[in-house]
């Protein structure tokens, strides 16, 4: 169901609460800065692994420049049709000082003259949810609101186009980002952007002390112009996942097990596990991808039997790199097949025999003990 929100007006929270959001929202004309959009975008929150995320597709340059903001911890924002850039900012701002996502919405109502003309979603790290569609977006223009996220858009074929987008990411199994992409590809498929494709952005938050990186970034990827965007967003975060995803997850896992949540550690193994069987699937095959995975696994001592595959394929491709032997050798002394180790390692030394490396590495395997780390 698509709907055309009108909130009421920003309740009172106190003289400082006022003055706060008039500090935030202080400065130009928003309308001033300001140029229309046509775009579909979903904004969504995890409550399990408090992911916060952005995806976006519009028939318009560098969409991602200006619509898909978040901050882990903080909340998520699409500002989008008649947009202000500065409103990502903005609601963000507001977020952090403890608004919720509808309470921020109306607090950017409330000192905008160009409002009926903006649309925006809005995810808080609390669960809390709100969309907007001015009644002077272009048509067709309206959202929906599920239950752990928004979805809107305007210059669209239709309201199947929103409608496709709820339905594939409340379906879809899978982490944020693929749920994110499954969106944006259902929404293509059922109209998009009446005008066509151009640009795309899929941007995911996660919280992490030891990595402060990912509370801005853990997955950002924008395609700027291009005549499938979408599919090429596809393409593009298979080539992430695959060189950074198993890396993360067992990174989360490691802290999740660490604080007791073994259930959630292994969610975020299964997913390398994912990653692993969707990157020997793929018709574009990069040996040093497949090798960081293989090694990856080998290390966790997880997935063995495709990591193999992985390692052999990029064995295929690159036949005289001697670190992706070293990997496949690996695999197979961890499998417990110390004969292929040592045939695969000597195979290795017969391209580089001044490695000493290597040599202690037959030597291991031949021992059966001490596990490379």
């Amino acid at each position: 169901m698509a709907h055309v929100h009108h909130d009421p007006p920003f309740p009172s929270r106190g003289a400082a609460l006022a003055a706060l959001i008039c500090c935030l929202l202080a400065g130009a004309n928003p309308a001033l800065a300001s140029s229309d959009r046509g775009t579909f975008s979903i904004v969504a929150y995890d409550s399990v692994t408090q992911e916060l995320g952005v995806a976006v597709q519009s028939k318009y340059f560098s969409v991602g420049t200006d619509v898909p903001w978040a901050q882990a911890g903080m909340g998520a924002v699409a500002t989008q049709a008649r947009v202000d850039p500065s409103f990502g900012i903005k609601a963000l701002a507001l977020l952090s000082k403890g608004l919720s996502a509808p309470e921020a919405l109306r607090a950017l109502a409330a000192t905008d003259s160009a409002w009926d003309s903006r649309q925006l979603g809005i995810a808080d790290a609390h669960g809390g949810l709100a969309t907007w569609t001015g009644s002077k977006c272009l048509d067709w223009a309206g959202g929906e609101k599920g239950a752990d996220f928004v979805c809107q858009g305007n210059i669209l074929a239709g309201p199947a186009v929103v409608q496709g987008m709820a339905k594939a990411y409340r379906e879809t199994r899978s982490e944020m980002a693929e749920r994110l992409l499954a969106a944006l590809e259902a929404a293509q498929a059922a109209g998009g952007d009446k005008r066509g494709m151009q640009s795309a952005a899929l941007l995911v938050v996660r919280p992490s002390a030891d990595r402060p990186q990912f509370t801005q970034r853990y997955i950002d990827l924008r395609v700027e112009d291009h005549k499938t965007p979408i599919k090429e967003l596809r393409r593009l975060l298979e080539i992430q996942e695959g060189f950074h995803g198993a890396d993360n997850h067992f990174y989360y896992a490691e802290q999740y097990a660490a604080a007791g949540r073994a259930d959630l550690a292994a969610r975020e193994r299964e997913r390398v596990g994912e990653i692993l069987h969707r990157a020997l699937a793929r018709e574009e095959q990069d040996a040093s991808m497949l090798n960081g995975l293989a090694w990856a696994c080998a290390t966790h001592d997880l997935y063995l039997g495709d990591a193999i595959k992985a390692a052999e394929r990029a064995v295929s491709l690159e036949p005289k790199n001697v670190d992706i032997l070293d990997t496949l050798a690996e695999l197979y002394f961890r499998q417990g097949n110390t004969t292929k180790a040592v045939e695969v390692e000597s195979r290795a030394v017969s391209i580089d025999p001044k490695s000493q490396y290597l040599k202690d590495q037959i030597d291991r395997f031949r021992k059966g003990s001490g596990a490379r780390q």
